[in-house]
């Protein structure tokens, strides 16, 4: 592993002048790291470009109208300073960006993130911006984000669904403490409600149209492989035993309880779909084709739900 010294940091700080030549300078050390990216950006280059463009409160607007304006610009000591002990930081901690920013973005809505939450970077984006097409029938009233984390899901849900009420629910309290802080911010706190709960214990007599759930699903094997970014996110937010299943086998018999006639419920289990597969192939799924990448998210109706396990116990 290749840490970047003090002597580096300081030479970087009194040589580089530009945005472009913080830019280049991140790419390199990034690329001679041999970093993980998997928090928000695929690649060194928009990871040094994410990681100026936060640090200097810029939008990306600036960047996409004005490029040459933005990449020509020279920093002042206290900005070059600031950028190279981030720099620094995501190198020599292989700490994912997000945590060093606190801030990621979901739906093309910024939050606020710190290591109480994974970094939001969900597939559940495209399905949220699409209405859930073709699955609902009508615009939901009332929506479970189960496991939300952060926040983002449920928050991206109210903005989506402009009259359903979001009931944002983990079983961490810090987590929830997160969620509070972003539904504040974007000004959800009459439609937006964390509640602590282990999965749907807490919510008995609920009846959602919609439930949305993006759980720990990270097997054992693949635990043991993570990179070392991986590492910095809360392993409650991620591991879920051998199969990666253990909530999602409680999930889908609650849901039945909590699903109105119409409902329909959405899981993201990622790699863990072979097992889901594996697990219960007389249930119906719908697997969904992401248009913009990402797997793993499976679609199952209230009405499905009963039929399974009604033939399970006959």
């Amino acid at each position: 592993m290749t840490n970047l010294s003090t002597v580096q940091i300081d030479n970087a700080v009194s040589e580089l002048s530009t945005f472009n030549d913080l830019a280049r300078w991140a790419c390199s050390q990034f690329n001679k790291a041999g970093l993980y990216y998997g928090h928000g950006t695929d690649n060194a280059w928009d990871e040094a470009i994410s990681l100026l463009m936060q640090s200097l409160h810029l939008p990306f607007e600036m960047l996409e109208d004005n490029p040459e304006s933005v990449m020509s610009s020279r920093l002042t000591i206290e900005e070059k300073q600031q950028i190279v002990e981030a720099i620094a930081r995501r190198v020599n901690e292989r700490i994912p960006l997000a945590y060093i920013t606190h801030q990621a973005w979901f739906c093309g809505l910024a939050f606020y993130i710190d290591e109480r939450v994974l970094v939001p970077r969900s597939p559940f984006a495209e399905l949220i911006n699409n209405g859930f097409q073709p699955w609902l029938n009508e615009s939901p009233s009332m929506i479970l984000d189960l496991c939300t984390g952060s926040g983002c899901i449920a928050i991206a849900l109210a903005y989506q669904f402009e009259q359903a009420t979001v009931d944002a629910v983990d079983i961490s309290e810090e987590a929830l403490a997160v969620a509070e802080i972003n539904i504040q911010e974007h000004g959800l706190s009459d439609r937006v409600f964390p509640i602590k709960s282990d999965l749907m214990s807490a919510l008995e007599g609920q009846v959602y149209d919609l439930i949305v759930s993006n759980p720990p699903y990270v097997d054992a094997e693949d635990m043991s492989d993570l990179p070392d970014e991986f590492h910095h996110e809360p392993e409650l937010g991620l591991a879920a035993g051998d199969d990666g299943l253990i909530l999602v086998d409680v999930m889908l018999k609650q849901a039945r309880e909590q699903l109105s006639e119409s409902g329909w419920l959405f899981v993201e289990v990622g790699n863990s779909q072979v097992h889901m597969q594996a697990k219960y192939p007389q249930l119906a799924l719908d697997w969904i084709e992401f248009e913009f990448g990402g797997q793993g998210v499976f679609a199952v109706s209230k009405a499905n739900l009963d039929a399974f396990y009604a033939s399970a116990t006959d």
